[in-house]
């Protein structure tokens, strides 16, 4: 056989072993998510989650977008928007054939957040190589922060899928920016935010950052980030839409921000054990007009927290930090956790599990990042995506959800610095014709564990696009323009 035949061969069998090792993943994140909700087979739905599973159910019905609370306590169709919609939808999808109750919408959840490791697979191949993706799709199976809100029927169950298809544009985008890509991206802006609306955000520190860094002329990068804007605005545009024709005040995404405002600037989130935190009970403390559409509440909530910030400027720094604090576990983490359990229903013991893992994973993110910056990948939409999180808390209010795209970061940074430790583990005998020909050498733990199965080898591309990670090390020095091809299809 032609040595060009052999490499087609290759090429082709190591896509199959790719896919089997991508496949695995999935179904151990299965597994894992149904394993959840089949232990607590009788949870009921309390606070988000309430509203989320009775809203799809009278979206199904026929009821539109209306406030289950109102409906279910007094009968009567008050029109909503304090949530995003997208959830919503996927929650009616089992709901239309007759799969209604919570804990068929908890299995449905348990589908939907398995699907998050081929994009995370994806991602993580695409910055690094095939074998950070694999490792990226093992750690996404198995994070506990990836799959707690899973089993409680949370929209975070939505979050990593978005953040990671945001990731993976952006990383699609920086690796040859055009039309097509910008579009892309800034409609996975746009659908983002349609289920978070915090993560509209990501425009403004992914999308447009990128296309104006974008090594073009300057023409072009103003042309590529209008596009992005502009996909972002078409996707959004038709639920703006309908929140305008029903609302009396301009509501966009949702009108949610004014009740939370309340929630979380008055004296019991100001100072002791719920500093940075959130209260049901200030909320309820603020006079509203009970008649009135939910945009005219939610600007009666939005002025009386503004206006209590102000009263208490000295606090709001500290505040603030709590708030941080509390989001990326660095401030009374462990109660945050009890928190957590009693406010959330969040299992505690595998709670404890996720915040050990988290710091562990932070510890190994920090490592990729660095790696990242040597191989002159950007680590700009990752410090996007941390970025809007801090942006989001800082704003509302510090708990341990608020934070789930920056698991995602995490598990992608963790998985590039595996994917290195693995590399420089690389016995130095191995010549450059067998690296190239698509032999991985072992490496400890994890991707020992994946190497076994053989799915990592890789062999290089015929013609232009990728180049095996592997193969980096072998390049010609004048080649260095062709480090960016580290992205692998």
């Amino acid at each position: 056989m032609s040595t060009r035949g052999e490499l087609r061969r290759r090429r082709r069998a190591a896509r199959r072993r790719y896919a089997l090792g991508v496949t695995a993943a999935g179904a151990v994140a299965l597994a894992v998510r149904l394993a959840t909700v089949l232990g607590r087979p009788h949870l009921a739905p309390v606070g988000d989650a309430f509203y989320y599973h009775s809203a799809a159910d009278l979206l199904v019905a026929g009821h539109g977008f209306i406030d289950p609370w109102y409906w279910y306590g007094h009968h009567r169709a008050v029109q909503t928007a304090s949530w995003p919609p997208l959830f919503v939808f996927v929650l009616a999808m089992p709901a239309v054939v007759g799969a209604k109750s919570f804990f068929a919408q908890r299995v449905w959840c348990a589908v939907v957040g398995a699907a998050v490791v081929p994009l995370v697979a994806a991602t993580g191949r695409r910055m690094a190589g095939p074998r950070a993706g694999l490792v990226a799709a093992f750690v996404a199976a198995l994070y506990p922060n990836l799959w707690l809100s899973d089993g409680l029927g949370l929209s975070e169950t939505l979050s990593p899928l978005l953040v990671a298809v945001v990731l993976l544009c952006a990383y699609r985008f920086w690796q040859a920016p055009g039309t097509a890509r910008a579009l892309a991206l800034g409609a996975a802006v746009g659908v983002a935010a349609l289920g978070r609306d915090e993560m509209a955000l990501y425009l403004v520190v992914v999308a447009l950052p990128l296309a104006l860094l974008a090594r073009l002329g300057w023409r072009r990068r103003l042309a590529l980030a209008g596009l992005s804007a502009l996909a972002t605005v078409v996707v959004v545009a038709p639920w703006v839409g309908y929140n305008m024709s029903r609302f009396r005040d301009p509501t966009f995404i949702s009108s949610g921000l004014g009740i939370t405002l309340a929630s979380a600037n008055c004296a019991t989130t100001y100072g002791g054990p719920l500093e940075g935190y959130w209260s049901v009970g200030c909320a309820l403390d603020v006079p509203v007009d009970q008649h009135a559409d939910q945009s005219v509440q939610a600007a009666q909530y939005q002025a009386h927290a503004l206006d209590y910030v102000r009263h208490h400027a000295g606090r709001v720094g500290a505040v603030a930090l709590a708030r941080l604090g509390r989001a990326f576990g660095a401030f009374h983490p462990l109660e945050q956790v009890e928190l957590d359990a009693r406010l959330e229903s969040r299992p505690y013991h595998w709670a404890l599990v996720g915040l050990g893992s988290y710091y562990a994973l932070g510890a190994l993110a920090v490592g990729g990042a660095v790696v990242l910056r040597r191989r002159r990948v950007p680590v700009l939409p990752l410090v996007g995506v941390g970025l809007g999180v801090a942006v989001t808390v800082v704003v509302t209010f510090g708990q341990t959800r608020y934070r789930t795209p920056v698991e995602v970061v995490l598990v992608l940074g963790a998985a590039v610095a595996v994917d290195a430790v693995a590399r420089r583990a690389r016995p130095a005998a191995v010549p450059a014709r067998q690296v190239a020909a698509g032999d991985q050498p072992s490496w400890p733990d994890l991707a020992a564990a994946i190497d076994a199965l053989g799915l990592l080898d890789t062999v290089p591309a015929a013609g232009p696009g990728p180049v095996p990670v592997a193969a980096l090390d072998t390049a010609p020095a004048g080649e260095a323009a062709s480090r960016r091809a580290v992205l692998v299809r």
